[in-house]
């Protein structure tokens, strides 16, 4: 299985890279994302069969189509086991009805209480297996709006092959976010206070990539959801979920909360694999450019405005490159012009033979805070669940849109413990979420962080001396 860029043709050569080489890379050399030269597919019979399996053979059966002859299946086999033995729940990624046509996907089950979790300890173990066949050390570039850089640490603090830095918006997180992050110990760790907003940190990050002479001197890697794998092993859950739901017989729609658009994209890519799949529905807090996106056909930045879910505070969604690039009939050369082009102007257009691919099953909706509130007060009255506001997001546009379909149920993506927001549902609903496992005693150990300006030299600088002296 060979990786190709969302930008090939345009501008420096991307040549194709194998599953490895792409997981290490990140970005890249010319500024696109990877995705595979061609999408795997499963048969309707093979997708049934991951009926009432285990998660973590369900993991290894769709990372086995990306990851090709690269790695032996018994020892990706091993990774995934390995990987899920660090969830608290047998299930890895339960499903609990919520209403009668809707079910929650409950992904906080991992170390640090958020979905990244999913794909992170897998990455964490796959790098491992990479970087020791290579003989490599190297750096990895984080940018995180919250849960990312929590579920990063966790996977690779403490390994001898890599050292990780972690750039965060610095007052535009939660404490207990913040705390998963600074409060490691490990010195192959460091955590960065940005002073500006996450879209900062990821021009930062972006611009690091494209700095040949940087990236070759620290051997630069990412793993944030520009990086594939991180893709590829969220879209496990799309299939567990859905089966469990009576697909492929069933064709269920799903609810997103959305920041940078990978979870979404990631169902996009089991629906590519073979996953019947009604509708994909992208909710957004203010920050609603992707939501714009797919009901006013132009994808513009805005300004990023601060809210109760943090997470979703960005105005620059990369993983959007990559749904451009599959609607725009993989044309990289398009493709690297229009994001060319946002970069300096802040908008582009999607052309209408793209928007009307996009559509087919995307659908996007805006969510405000009160409705954000409100939603997380009716699942308490109504349900007795408790829901961090990145999910009330979604539960609020599940509800304002419906199912696409009487015969569809609404599966929303539950992306983070109510305890990592504990002042948000303490204000709109007046209860304090419980603490599970370890989170409580994050309170009492001692955090270690830097700040530093939005200056891409200035970071480049840091993580230099961190990585080389």
């Amino acid at each position: 299985m060979n990786y190709i860029s969302t930008r090939s043709g345009c501008g420096p050569d991307s040549p194709p890279i194998g599953f490895l080489d792409a997981v290490l890379a990140g970005l890249a050399p010319d500024g696109g994302l990877y995705v595979p030269q061609t999408w795997p597919a499963f048969t309707p019979e093979e997708i049934a069969a991951f009926g009432g399996k285990p998660y973590h053979q369900v993991a290894a059966a769709v990372l086995g189509r990306f990851a090709g002859d690269e790695i032996p299946a018994d020892v990706l086999g091993d990774m995934c086991r390995e990987a899920y033995d660090s969830f608290s729940h047998a299930a890895t990624a339960p499903l609990k009805q919520l209403y009668p046509d809707t079910y929650l996907l409950e992904l906080f089950h991992g170390p640090t209480l958020a979905f990244k979790d999913v794909a992170m300890q897998l990455l964490g173990r796959l790098y491992d297996y990479a970087l020791k066949r290579q003989g490599r050390k190297i750096t990895i570039l984080a940018a995180t709006s919250g849960d990312t850089g929590g579920a990063a640490v966790e996977a690779f603090r403490g390994r001898s092959n890599v050292n990780i830095v972690v750039l965060f918006p610095d007052g535009r997180i939660s404490e207990v976010q913040r705390r998963f992050m600074t409060t490691a110990t490990e010195a192959n760790v460091r955590c960065v206070a940005v002073q500006g907003t996450f879209d900062d940190c990821q021009g930062i990050l972006k611009a690091a990539f494209q700095d040949d002479q940087f990236r070759t001197a620290v051997d630069l890697s990412a793993v944030n959801s520009i990086n594939f794998a991180r893709i590829a092993a969220q879209c496990v859950y799309y299939f567990t979920a859905a089966v469990a739901l009576g697909a492929p017989a069933t064709s269920p729609a799903f609810v997103v909360p959305t920041g940078n658009f990978g979870d979404a994209f990631a169902g996009y890519v089991a629906h590519a694999m073979g996953l019947p799949i009604s509708r994909i529905l992208t909710a957004t807090n203010s920050n609603d450019i992707v939501a714009r996106a797919f009901t006013e056909g132009r994808y513009s930045r805005g300004v990023v405005a601060p809210t109760q879910s943090p997470a979703m505070d960005i105005q620059v969604a990369s993983n959007f490159e990559r749904l451009y690039f599959e609607c725009a009939r993989r044309d990289g050369l398009e493709t690297g012009r229009a994001f060319q082009a946002f970069a300096s102007t802040g908008g582009l257009d999607i052309p209408p033979a793209a928007l009307a691919a996009m559509r087919d099953l995307f659908a996007g909706a805006s969510v405000s805070e009160t409705d954000t509130s409100a939603a997380m007060v009716s699942t308490l009255n109504e349900t007795g669940e408790l829901i961090d506001p990145h999910t009330a997001v979604a539960v609020a546009a599940a509800r304002r849109l419906g199912s696409p379909s009487p015969y569809a149920p609404q599966i929303v993506l539950s992306t983070a413990h109510p305890a990592k927001f504990t002042e948000a549902v303490h204000a709109a609903t007046g209860v304090i979420p419980p603490s599970p496992r370890g989170a409580g005693e994050l309170a009492a150990r001692p955090e270690r962080f830097d700040r530093l300006p939005a200056d891409g030299e200035a970071v480049k600088a840091y993580v230099r001396d961190f990585a080389i002296g």
